[in-house]
């Protein structure tokens, strides 16, 4: 996985160094020089033979933790919590039983974690929300997906589509020596064209830009002519030197380029916030080019790497950099930021927040204190997925994942829906109802969803654009009424659900319900016709005495007789509706009029006339 380079840079080695021995040298030196294939074969070894402890355990399952073979990691993590628990393990162990499904188990890894380490971001929102997974699995799709056709065999992310060209990093690059990481080639900056049908040209490397090591992912200016890139620190001799490993240490940093034509680029620079002592990558431009996001493990962080950003003064100088707050970073690692053409919607991936499994991607929004959300499947999976771009204009995105075995680049067309605020409050006083009942139904009368108002009355659904729907709101003391949604491409609409007291449903000889319907020919109780019975349930909750009887009629079609049995049949399943919410058989009953007591008085009747003489009245006997 080479985006973990550009991810977590080399802070993910320096826990384990220190505690290499003569046994374990070789191995070690291989882990420290970042080839953790031949690492883990080292590692191995010393298993087979009978060398390994909990330290070997550990810097095993670290090994396949960096190249995410989830099924390796979990089987020495496993044995590494045997003797070493420390924060990153316990946390590793979770987020790999999680990529490879194994849910429950993970949650019990992440309540030790929590017990152990209470103080940790990562533990505190665990504990705030244990059961979280299946709340995301259950989140409606707001995205389609799929793999470019463009991928290769090798590593591809970081896409970015500006102009109708699209920008990447890819280590496709056969002639490029292999990075020991994952004995892939190093990365390369490319591009590809999209064209009218959708299809993407032949990708080619942009030489200008490239150099032998690591470069990519790309941001740009909103005219194109100036860039910003990751690449090794080795472009600029910056390095670290390790004496007992005889290595020359190098970091990710940022580069500022210049281009005339979009093309060719010169005049690269270093930005003047790199450091030989940590990692700057991943950059993204706002789009008054004012403001830089990027990551980095520099220090003053929460803890591994963080969301960073920084001015971009008018004369082209920089401000200190700032790290996002709580909302954003944990104690573990934030990266691949993308700043939404709004300037307030960030977008970014993280391993830390509650998510699917590896790295999750998650949105936030910047001008407000609220709580990133995660975008959910099918954008997130149990594998890694990272590196989210949008492009408004063509009204979708991209990001990338290892789902399919390699960091690929997918596609993310957003699903057109709207997001439905209810709020309940009593018509009378205004007063806002909190703990009420909401259902939303579709055109065919289906519930799809029910939630409980909030304290400030609120209940929220996500539905599709261009479909008509139905709010249904009741509290008790209140009567239940319903609302249309009119058809809407969003991205919000709102009802404002009034509730009467139920007290005013009641007259001095009957309860006024809404006309209860039935299916044409039919008697049994509808989703709708149960709605409007449990209004009159609650009356009689509310008045023990009351006796009812309920009068179903008919309009004048069809034959007399069958009227008369049919409105027998929906008075009869009225009354047992209302029997079986625990109201005593004695208190109400019910006959059927068929045709004989219309309150429109016609022989030809209108479709009007008719509805009207289709009705049911729930008469007070006893009050």
């Amino acid at each position: 996985m080479k985006k973990l380079y550009i991810a977590l840079s080399f802070a993910a080695i320096s826990s384990s160094i220190y505690a290499q021995n003569n046994d374990t040298k070789s191995a070690d030196k291989l882990f420290a020089r970042y080839e953790y294939v031949k690492a883990a074969n080292a590692y191995l070894k010393l298993v087979e033979n009978d060398k390994a402890d909990g330290y070997v355990y550990k810097q095993l399952a670290d090994s396949y933790y960096n190249m995410f073979n989830t099924t390796e990691a979990v089987k020495w993590y496993a044995k590494a919590m045997e003797t070493n628990q420390d924060a990153e393990t316990y946390f590793r162990y979770s987020q790999m039983l999680k990529a490879n499904g194994k849910y429950e188990e993970s949650n019990k890894v992440m309540s030790k974690f929590a017990a152990a380490y209470p103080n940790d971001l990562r533990a505190k929102s665990f504990k705030e929300n244990p059961n979280y997974i299946p709340k995301l699995l259950k989140k409606s799709p707001e995205y389609t997906v799929s793999a470019l056709a463009i991928n290769s065999e090798k590593s591809e992310f970081g896409a970015l589509l500006k102009d109708n060209n699209l920008f990447f990093t890819s280590a496709r690059n056969a002639a490029k020596k292999n990075y020991g990481w994952n004995n892939e080639p190093y990365l390369d900056l490319y591009k590809s064209t999209l064209g009218d049908g959708g299809n993407y040209s032949e990708p080619t490397a942009i030489a200008s830009l490239n150099s032998q090591y690591h470069d990519g992912p790309i941001t740009f200016s909103t005219d194109g002519k100036t860039a910003y890139f990751s690449s090794d620190s080795f472009r600029e001799n910056l390095y670290t030197k390790n004496k007992a490993a005889h290595l020359k240490l190098g970091k990710n940093n940022l580069y500022k380029a210049t281009s005339n034509d979009g093309e060719t680029w010169n005049d690269i620079k270093p930005l003047p916030f790199n450091s030989a002592e940590y990692s700057t990558s991943n950059p993204a431009l706002s789009k008054d080019g004012r403001t830089l996001y990027f990551s980095s493990d520099m220090p003053g962080g929460k803890g591994g790497v963080d969301i960073w950003k920084v001015e971009i003064k008018a004369d082209g100088s920089f401000g200190t950099p700032v790290c996002l707050g709580g909302n954003v970073n944990t104690e573990g690692n934030e990266s691949f930021p993308f700043i939404a053409e709004d300037n307030k919607t960030l977008y970014f991936s993280s391993n830390g927040k509650q998510g699917l499994g590896g790295y999750d991607v998650f949105s936030v929004d910047l001008s407000k204190n609220s709580e990133a959300v995660n975008l959910g499947k099918p954008v997130n999976s149990e594998k890694d997925d990272f590196s989210f771009t949008f492009n408004g204009s063509k009204n979708f995105g991209y990001f990338s994942s290892n789902r399919n075995g390699n960091d690929d680049i997918f596609t993310a067309t957003p699903i057109c829906g709207v997001d439905v605020e209810t709020i309940v409050t009593n018509s009378k006083t205004g007063e806002i109802l909190a703990g009420a009942k909401v259902s939303i139904l579709d055109s065919k009368n289906n519930v799809i969803a029910t939630e409980t108002s909030n304290d400030k009355g609120a209940v929220s659904f996500r539905v599709e654009c261009d479909q008509a729907y139905t709010v249904q709101a009741s509290k008790d003391k209140f009567e239940g009424n319903t609302f249309a949604i009119a058809k809407s491409k969003g991205p919000k609409a709102s009802v404002d659900a009034k509730l009467n007291p139920i007290e005013e449903i009641v007259t001095p000889i009957e309860v006024v319900l809404q006309p209860i319907y039935f299916e044409f020919d039919k008697s049994n109780i509808t989703q709708q016709g149960a709605f409007e019975l449990d209004k009159l349930v609650q009356v009689m909750n509310d008045h023990k005495d009351m006796v009812i009887f309920v009068k179903s009629h008919t309009d004048n079609i069809g034959d007399d007789e069958y009227n008369l049995g049919l409105s027998d049949r929906r008075a009869k399943a009225s009354v047992q509706y209302v029997i079986s919410k625990g109201i005593s058989a004695d208190r109400i009953s019910g006959q059927g009029f068929g045709e004989k007591e219309p309150v429109e008085k016609c022989d030809r009747c209108t479709k009007e006339q008719n509805a009207k003489n289709r009705r049911s009245e729930f008469l007070i006997v006893k009050k």
